[in-house]
Order: C-alpha cells, then sequence, then structure tokens
C-alpha cells in the first residue's frame, strides 16, 4: 500500500464521513482513497468554498470534518475560510498536498501560513511515521477542537507504506479540572449573588455542557444566554434569554445589564457578546470558564478565571452548591422575570413601524414574514454585512444546530457556501441562509454546487446594491462611495442562469411563491432577491461603530 492509499484509509477508520474540496494531481490519490473507505466527498467550485462548507459541515454535526487541498495555490485559495475556521477553534482537518522542492511553482511556506491564520501545522513527515502523524492530526481537531493544516509532501506520498506501520488512534486527553479552592470561590460568588447570568459559548457545545449548565443554573437561580455562535441552546429552558451582544433583544440586554454575576461558559466575553462591556454593570462580577488558558482574561477583566471543561466545571460547582444549607436560591428566576421572557423576549414580539416604500421592503418586514412562513425544523446560516442581525434574530432556530454563524474573520461572502456545508450536516432540516447582495456576488461560484447537489437551498439576498456597512459607516454626507454604491442588479435572474428558482421580492405580498416552494419537496435551491430598505445602519452595525 502507498502512504497516499493509507492516508484515506486511516482518516476513514478513524470516523471521517465528510470530506470537501476541489481536486487537483497533489490531493487526487488521498481523496479517492478516503472515498473508496467510505467518507462523501463533496466537490466545490472553489477552494475558499470548500473551507467554508467544511468549517459549517464541522460546526453543525459535531464531527470532524476534512478540507482535502491541491498545494500551493489550491492551498492559499482556502486560506480565508481557514483563517475562520481557526478563529473559531473548529475542529476541521486540512489535508493538503505539499511541494517540498523550492523549485516548484507550487512551493510556498504553508506551515507558516497556517500558523499565520492561527491554525495548528503539522506534516506527514515519512512513510514510517505516516500513519502516526494522521492519527496524531486527527486527535487535535476531535479532542483539542482545533484547526488543524496537514501537510502531505507530494514525494511522501508516492512511497510504499512500510509493513511494520500500524494504525494508530490516541485516546482524549483528560479536560483539566478547575482547582477545588477556585470551585469553591465560585461558588461563594454565586451564593453571593441575587442577578446571576450564565452566557453560553461556542464551548458549551461540548457533550453534557447543555445539561450540565441547565442544572448549575438550577441552583443558582441563574438566567440563561448565549453568545451568538451558540444561539438556541436553552430554547426549551423557561429561563433562557437567547443572545447576549448585538443581537439582544430590549428585555434580554436589560436583564444581561441587570446581572450582578455574569459568568461565561467556554465564551470569549468578547466586544461583541457584551456590547463593548456596556452589558456588564460597573459593580457586576465576572467569571469565566475555558479549556484554554489563554482565553481567559483576554477580552476584559475577570474577578475569577477556571480553566476546565464546560461540563465538569458546572458539575463540580453545582455539587459544591449542594452542601450549602437552604438548597436552590431563586436568585434572578423570578414570577415577574418569568413573564416577561414569555411574552417580550424575543425581536418579534417588539413592535416596530414598517418603512417599506418606494418599492423597497423593510428588511425586518421581511424576516418576520419569512419567519412566519418557514417550518421550524430549519438551519439558518449568515453571512456578513449590514443585513446580519436581520436573519439572525428574526428568524428562529429550534436547538444549537440550527443556527451556523461563520463570523469570526468578519469576511464577506462565506454565506452561501456556509449554507451548504450546514445543509449537507443537517439533512432533515431547510437550509436558509442569509446573505446581502455583495456577499451572494462573492461567494456565487458554489450555486452550482447547489444545484449540482440538489440542495433545497433558500437564499434570501437583503439586495440593497451597496455594500451597506461602509455606507452607513461613513455616511452619505461624508466621503465620496462611488466604491461602495452600485446599481440595481437582477439577481433572481442571475440565479435562474445557475438553474435554481427565484423570486424578486418588493413587498410581503411578493413571498407567496415561498409557499408553493416549500410544499412541492423542493430539490433545487429557491434565490429571494429582496430590494430591501437601508437608509440607515442597523442597530447591530450602530453598536458596532459606535454611533
Amino acid at each position: 500500500m502507498l502512504v497516499r492509499e493509507a492516508i484515506g484509509e486511516q482518516l476513514a477508520a478513524l470516523g471521517v464521513r465528510a470530506a470537501f474540496g476541489v481536486v487537483g494531481s497533489g490531493n487526487f490519490h488521498y481523496t479517492n482513497a478516503l472515498m473508496e473507505h467510505g467518507a462523501r466527498f463533496v466537490a466545490a467550485r472553489h477552494e475558499g468554498g470548500a473551507a467554508t462548507m467544511a468549517d459549517a459541515y464541522a460546526r453543525m454535526s459535531g464531527e470532524v470534518a476534512v478540507l482535502s487541498l491541491h498545494q500551493g495555490c489550491g492551498y492559499t485559495n482556502a486560506l480565508t475560510g481557514i483563517a475562520e475556521a481557526a478563529k473559531s477553534r473548529t475542529p476541521l482537518l486540512v489535508l493538503t498536498a505539499e511541494a517540498t522542492e523550492p523549485t516548484s511553482n507550487f512551493f510556498i511556506d504553508q506551515a507558516g501560513m497556517a500558523e499565520g491564520a492561527g491554525a495548528l501545522a503539522m506534516r506527514v513527515r515519512s512513510p514510517e511515521t505516516a500513519l502516526v502523524d494522521v492519527a496524531r492530526a486527527y486527535a487535535a481537531c476531535k479532542h483539542q477542537r482545533r484547526t488543524v493544516v496537514l501537510n502531505v509532501p507530494i514525494d511522501v506520498q508516492d512511497m510504499e507504506l512500510p509493513a511494520h506501520a500500524r494504525r494508530r488512534t490516541f485516546a482524549p486527553l483528560g479536560l483539566p479540572q478547575p482547582a477545588p479552592e477556585d470551585i469553591a470561590r465560585f461558588a461563594e460568588l454565586i451564593r453571593s449573588a441575587e442577578r446571576p447570568v450564565f452566557v453560553a459559548g461556542r464551548g458549551s457545545r461540548a457533550d453534557g455542557a447543555k445539561q450540565a449548565l441547565r442544572e448549575l443554573a438550577a441552583a443558582s437561580g441563574a438566567l440563561l444566554a448565549t453568545s451568538a455562535v451558540a444561539r438556541g441552546l436553552f430554547n426549551d429552558d423557561p429561563w433562557g434569554i437567547d443572545v447576549s451582544g448585538g443581537f439582544s433583544s430590549p428585555l434580554t440586554a436589560e436583564l444581561v445589564s441587570g446581572a450582578d454575576l455574569v459568568v461565561g461558559f467556554g465564551c470569549a466575553l468578547n466586544m461583541w457578546t457584551m456590547r463593548h462591556g456596556k452589558l456588564i454593570g460597573e459593580h457586576t462580577k465576572v467569571v469565566q470558564v475555558d479549556i484554554d488558558p489563554e482565553a481567559i482574561g483576554r477580552n476584559r477583566d475577570v474577578d475569577l478565571g477556571l480553566w476546565g471543561g464546560v461540563a465538569e466545571t458546572a458539575r463540580a460547582t453545582t455539587a459544591a452548591l449542594a452542601h450549602t444549607a437552604g438548597g436552590d436560591r431563586r436568585g434572578y428566576r423570578t414570577p415577574e422575570v418569568g413573564q416577561r421572557i414569555r411574552t417580550s423576549l424575543r425581536w418579534n414580539q417588539v413592535d416596530f413601524t414598517d418603512r417599506s416604500a418606494d418599492g423597497r421592503i423593510d428588511p425586518r418586514t421581511l424576516s418576520m414574514e419569512l419567519n412566519r412562513i418557514l417550518p421550524r425544523e430549519r438551519i439558518v446560516s449568515v453571512d456578513s454585512g449590514n443585513f446580519l442581525g436581520y436573519p439572525s434574530m428574526y428568524l428562529d432556530v429550534p436547538d444549537e444546530y440550527g443556527f451556523c454563524f461563520t463570523q469570526a474573520f468578519q469576511s464577506v461572502g462565506l454565506g452561501l457556501a456556509t449554507g451548504l456545508g450546514a445543509a449537507l450536516a443537517q439533512p432533515g432540516r431547510l437550509p436558509v441562509v442569509g446573505v446581502g447582495d455583495g456577499g451572494f456576488l462573492m461567494g456565487i461560484t458554489e450555486l452550482e454546487t447547489a444545484v449540482r447537489l440538489a440542495v433545497p437551498l433558500l437564499v434570501v439576498i437583503y439586495n440593497d446594491a451597496m455594500y451597506g456597512a461602509e455606507v452607513h459607516h461613513f455616511g452619505f454626507d461624508g466621503p465620496p462611495l462611488d466604491a461602495v454604491v452600485f446599481p440595481d442588479s437582477d439577481l433572481a435572474a442571475i440565479a435562474r442562469g445557475h438553474g435554481c428558482e427565484a423570486i424578486t421580492v418588493r413587498e410581503a405580498a411578493d413571498l407567496s411563491p415561498v409557499k408553493d416552494w416549500i410544499s412541492s419537496g423542493p430539490s433545487r435551491p429557491m434565490i429571494i432577491d429582496a430590494k430591501v430598505l437601508s437608509r440607515e445602519g442597523s442597530w447591530w452595525l450602530q453598536e458596532a461603530f459606535g454611533h
């Protein structure tokens, strides 16, 4: 067996079920070997799209996904998606061929680029170590939740695997456990708090974490919020208050800012989740729990940092509280707060004035009407831009596997590929993608992929014929905006040319064909070219830019 064949066999044996990429000469053989041993390979039209599809698939499936790349230019085409995955600590294995001869046109410092993007750089060193190297890379993805770039030198691929080489797996390293004195201090902070709020981030999607947090919150009297990437985690909890940060409803913002103890569980507590710190009161105590010690206190000072897994820390703290006289605490869980959560938590429950006019629909009206039309079992993905908050908060999701948010790098153009990867990870749900006109055109390459794979993707284009974030950041009365404002375009016609169904929407009544598309059991995408009103920056953008 050649090394390239053994790599595919090894990854399939380790549990890889899906790989994404664009095949070239350097990654042709190990990609075929992976498929021969049962993994699905999704052929994208661009490596950038493949990277984001793999990232989204890993997030929404809980599995390690593989991104298969050609050496050199194939690898560099994928770097934006790799950086997004690395910043998000997505368990993604980037399996890339590597040219090691400096005279090769494909020769670049792939390991250096990986490290610069925040990923771990590893290499298949020799035929003797090949299977161990693959297993080590996979283990770092799965057990450390890291994005790993595994370089596979072309010459090593073509060598014979030694007879004595054997498959290797690596047992997961135990997650760090907070010191008993830190748990005791945390328990004391909870006992002293009257209005505690827990904010769960991506680290709270680990096995057992959700239940452990709910039990600790019940014992503490805490309300349960999430960061954007964990949206939906506590949908079925009567004390869940949805997303903390720029997407917070007025009630959520009020409740978080009124807390006297804020605890981030696997959550960065960054400017987005805490609205530049405005959601943390002057005298509020702040606690942060994370498996990465460097993450603790990175974005803001904390009163207590606990290095440990979310589930493990929550269980230990619940046990510590159980030894305290008095049992469970009411805390923030008063009848009045409970009633307000039931009646006015969601953005769809907040009154607004519909400003649709002159052939353009208010994006809030558009989003609320879609939320009413679409089935509950959905998976919502979003691109970046001025429109971002509308699908993120007005479109409900069923649980933490219903919202895919590839925004750690804030790159425009990832939305369509995000939706595709998410759709393949959750095939029983209707995939919905919110994009701006700029992001749609950036990612349009993968529209052919959606049609070819017969994915019933509903793509909602919030089309204001501009890069709205830049327009509203600099203002209509500021410098010239010619570079970020464009003539209106018929994106529905372009989508039909790709083989999609498509409609143009200027008012809520124009959405009626969406109902027919859903009821038909669709096997191809539908594109909504929604001509949206965009006279000012959205609320989340004004918060981000400080105006």
